[in-house]
């Protein structure tokens, strides 16, 4: 029986990179049906919204979605459908492996930390007050009444929102995640020193799920000095677990350390429903000209497969990929340290697609 996963091809360069994907999940021998769903620019202009209710039923339905990329205006029109989609599914966990290949210029080796981060809390719950609304009226006048602060009349307003059941099933899924990936440590992040009823909570939450886990070693870390202490030695984390905001800015810039956008794969995880998704956006600037990295969606497809429970098929993949890495014959301009010309997006896909035939006619 195929697997029935939902194919949601993005918008910019997510079709380029999806159709890539698609091919090398194929070329591992991996049965699949892949339900097409369209979302963000195409489905706006369709249907009159970025996420139509059917990309909801079919990935309800299905429990498993692969995506590409999809625009989120800056500062107009509609809100951004991946942070709609995690609400909406209760995919409260995202998952961000950053790991260094061989051949990959980046002056950082041995690095491969894992980033757990809260999906559905902080700041990106859009609990938001425009300046010189009636609404944020209101809250000047209960912050003036209740603390006796003055606030500047013509403020805007962004509500940090992070609560115990939030904390601590994220924790829990770290430390789960550790201990099914024989993973050592997991480091809490936070700014607690200063926040101290948002990640105050969150912090004292992990301490106590952590006393379930005696086994896996436990620390916490402020998040700036997180930030200097990632670009000096990176090699010392192992699986960082993060409330929403901290979690996205790190995952970028753990992402730089082992090569960039394009080998940065991630996932949204709720319980029993995944959507797997690379960590970059859509740049539209690069459509239609078969230019970007492939890897980071090919690298989603590797923790599409182990969810599914294909862990060989999944190693074999990844596999094929680090060698297409380490070679560098087939690989794209950002990954480009040698005098080898760059190859485009559809040629990573053959490149990869050759190594797993190789592999299998071994």
């Amino acid at each position: 029986m195929p697997y029935k996963v939902t194919l949601i091809p993005g918008d910019g360069i997510g079709p380029e990179v999806t159709k890539a994907t698609k091919m090398v999940l194929e070329a591992t021998g991996v049965k699949f049906y892949w339900d097409l769903s369209i979302a963000g620019d195409g489905a706006q202009d369709l249907f009159g919204t970025p996420l139509p209710d059917y990309i909801l039923d079919s990935i309800n339905r299905n429990k498993v979605a692969l995506k590409g990329p999809i625009t989120t205006p800056v500062g107009y029109g509609f809100r951004s459908v991946n942070v709609a989609l995690r609400r909406l599914l209760d995919l409260y966990a995202c998952l961000r492996p950053c790991k260094t290949y061989p051949g990959v210029p980046t002056p950082y080796q041995g690095v491969d930390i894992v980033i757990v981060r809260e999906n559905t809390e902080d700041l990106y719950v859009g609990i938001e007050f425009e300046r010189r609304s009636p609404e944020a009226a209101k809250l000047i006048a209960l912050i003036s009444e209740t603390l006796g602060e003055e606030v500047k009349k013509d403020s805007g307003f962004s509500i940090k929102m992070i609560s115990e059941i939030g904390s601590r099933r994220i924790t829990k899924f770290a430390f789960e995640y550790a201990q099914n990936w024989g993973r050592k440590k997991v480091t809490v992040v936070h700014k607690a020193n200063i926040m101290r009823s948002s990640d105050g909570l969150f912090l004292n939450t992990a301490r106590e799920v952590a006393r379930d886990y005696p086994h896996i070693e436990f620390n916490d870390i402020i998040v700036d000095t997180l930030c200097m202490q990632l670009v000096r030695y990176p090699q010392q984390f192992d699986i960082l677990v993060l409330p929403n905001l901290y979690g996205d800015l790190i995952s970028e810039l753990c992402a730089g350390l082992v090569g960039g956008l394009g080998l940065a794969p991630g996932a949204n995880i709720g319980e029993g429903i995944a959507v797997f998704e690379p960590t970059h956006g859509s740049a539209p600037k690069y459509v239609g000209q078969n230019k970007v990295n492939p890897m980071a969606m090919m690298l989603s497809g590797v923790m599409l497969l182990h969810y599914l429970g294909e862990r060989e098929a999944a190693e074999r993949l990844e596999e094929a990929i680090a060698q297409v890495i380490a070679e560098g014959k087939s690989i794209t301009y950002d990954l480009r340290p040698n005098p080898n010309p760059p190859v485009g997006t559809s040629q990573v896909a053959d490149a990869v697609i050759a190594k797993l035939e190789e592999k299998s006619n071994a």
